[in-house]
C-alpha cells in the first residue's frame, strides 16, 4: 500500500468508523492481505458479487474446515472451547455448501417468503406503536433498549413459538453468542455459557414439536429431523442461528437507520413528508448507507486470482466488507450521501446469491415501521450524547445505545 496500515480492526478508530479505514483499503489495496488475522479482505462492491456468485470457489463451510488457529488468538487454554464452539456454530445451515445447503434452507424457506411476512405486519406495527407510546409519556427513550431491541426479538420469539416472557433471558443469551466477532482472548467463554444453556432451553421444546407440532417455525426445524434434512443437534443449533439472525441485523438497521436521520436533518424532512409512500426507498437507502453488516466470512476452496495478481490460496481466510463495499463510488453515485430516493440502490447488505440472507424481508418489513412509525410521531430527534460508542465486533455494526430526545 501506498503508506502503512493499521492491522488491528479493533482499535477504536476502526470500530468507529470502518467507512475511512475500508475505503483507504479500497483504494489502494482493495484484495487486502492482513497479516495480524491471516486473512484477505475483499473491500470493491464489483469483486464481492463475483465472489458471492461462485459458492463452488468460496466455501461456506468455513468453521468445519479452517485449518487455522482462531484469529484473533484466544487463550490456549480455551481451545477446547474453540472447538465446542465451532461444532456448535459449524452446525448452522449458512455454514454449509451445496447440497446440504440446499437442503436444510429449503426446510424453513418457505416460511419466509414475501407473502407469509405480510401477514406480520399488523403485529409489528402494534407493538412499535406500543413502544412509542410508552416512550412519549416518559419523555426520553433509548433507540436501542427501549424500540430497537424490543421489536425484532419479539417477533422472531413469536415466530419460533417462544414464551413472551422469555425474551429477556434469550437476549442476555444472544449477547453473549455476538462475542464469537470480538477481539478478547477469553471470548469463547461467553459463547460456549450461551450455546449450552441454548441448548438445555430448547431441547425439550423441539422434543414438544416432534410429538404435538404446531404452524410455529420451530415445529417446522423439528418437522426437517423427521425428513432427514437435520439431526437433533441442528435443529437446536439452527433454531439459535434464526433467533439470533433473525433479530440482531434488524436492531442495527433500526438503529443505524435513526441515526442516519437524526444526522441528514434535510432527508428527515424530506420523509416526514409522506412516510408510508417514501418508508422502502428510505429503508434500502439506510441498509446501504449503514449496514447493519459489516464484513461476511469465506474459505478458498482452491487457488483463485483475483485483482492485481493477487492469489487467494486454498485454505485461506477471506471477508468481503459489505461496508465498503455499499460505499464503493465505481456502482454507488456520491456514495458517502445519504439519499433516501437513491434509485437503483442495488446494495449488498443482505448478501448476494445463493446465501443471501433469509430473513430480509422480514428485517426491511420491520425497519420500514420503525422509520414510519418514528415519522409519523416525532418532528424532530435529538442524540442525548454527542458521540456514539459501537459494539468492537468484525462482523456487526451496532450501537451499544442511542438515547434520544424530541420536539
Amino acid at each position: 500500500m501506498a503508506t502503512a496500515v493499521n492491522y488491528d480492526l479493533f482499535t477504536r478508530d476502526v470500530v468507529q468508523d470502518p467507512y475511512t479505514y475500508f475505503g483507504r483499503l479500497r483504494e489502494e489495496d482493495p484484495v487486502h492481505f492482513n497479516e495480524l488475522y491471516d486473512m484477505w479482505f475483499i473491500t470493491r462492491y464489483d469483486d464481492l458479487v463475483w465472489l458471492t456468485r461462485h459458492p463452488e470457489l468460496f466455501s461456506s463451510a468455513v468453521l468445519k474446515t479452517d485449518p487455522k488457529a482462531p484469529a484473533p488468538a484466544i487463550e490456549e487454554s480455551d481451545l477446547g472451547l474453540y472447538e465446542f464452539v465451532k461444532d456448535f456454530f459449524g452446525s448452522f445451515f449458512i455454514q454449509h455448501d451445496r447440497p446440504d445447503h440446499a437442503d436444510m434452507r429449503k426446510v424453513v424457506h418457505h416460511y419466509f417468503n414475501p407473502k407469509a411476512m405480510e401477514t406480520w405486519r399488523p403485529l409489528v406495527i402494534d407493538v412499535i406503536n406500543g413502544l412509542l407510546d410508552e416512550a412519549e409519556q416518559k419523555g426520553t427513550f433509548d433507540v436501542m433498549h427501549d424500540l430497537a431491541v424490543p421489536v425484532p426479538l419479539l417477533v422472531i420469539a413469536r415466530m419460533l413459538g417462544m414464551p413472551n416472557q422469555d425474551r429477556p433471558f434469550l437476549r442476555q443469551l444472544s449477547e453473549k453468542l455476538l462475542f464469537i466477532g470480538r477481539g478478547e482472548t477469553d471470548r469463547m467463554r461467553p459463547v460456549t455459557e450461551a450455546i449450552q444453556e441454548l441448548q438445555e432451553y430448547l431441547g425439550p421444546l423441539v422434543v414438544e414439536r416432534l410429538d404435538n407440532p404446531g404452524d410455529d417455525l420451530l415445529s417446522v426445524l423439528a418437522k426437517g429431523e423427521k425428513t432427514g434434512a437435520y439431526t437433533r443437534d441442528q435443529v437446536v443449533a439452527n433454531a439459535v442461528l434464526l433467533l439470533l439472525a433473525g433479530h440482531e441485523t434488524t436492531i442495527n438497521l433500526i438503529c443505524n437507520g435513526t441515526l442516519s436521520f437524526i444526522r441528514h436533518p434535510d432527508q428527515w424532512r424530506l420523509f416526514k413528508q409522506d412516510p408510508s409512500k417514501l418508508m422502502k426507498s428510505a429503508t434500502e437507502e439506510c441498509l446501504r448507507y449503514d449496514s447493519p453488516v459489516k464484513t461476511i466470512t469465506r474459505i478458498a476452496s482452491e487457488d483463485v486470482e483475483m485483482r492485481d495478481g493477487k492469489v487467494l490460496k486454498k485454505d485461506e481466510r477471506i471477508r468481503w466488507v459489505i461496508s465498503s463495499a455499499n460505499r464503493d463510488p465505481e456502482k454507488f453515485e456520491e456514495p458517502d450521501t445519504f439519499d433516501i430516493n437513491r434509485y437503483p440502490n442495488l446494495h449488498v447488505a443482505f448478501g448476494s446469491g445463493i446465501h443471501h440472507c433469509l430473513g430480509a424481508t422480514l428485517a426491511r418489513l420491520e425497519g420500514q415501521e420503525a422509520f414510519r412509525a418514528l415519522a409519523e410521531r416525532f418532528d424532530s430527534l435529538h442524540l442525548e450524547q454527542k458521540e456514539l460508542e459501537y459494539q468492537p465486533s468484525i462482523t456487526f455494526r451496532s450501537v451499544k445505545s442511542m438515547p434520544v430526545t424530541w420536539n
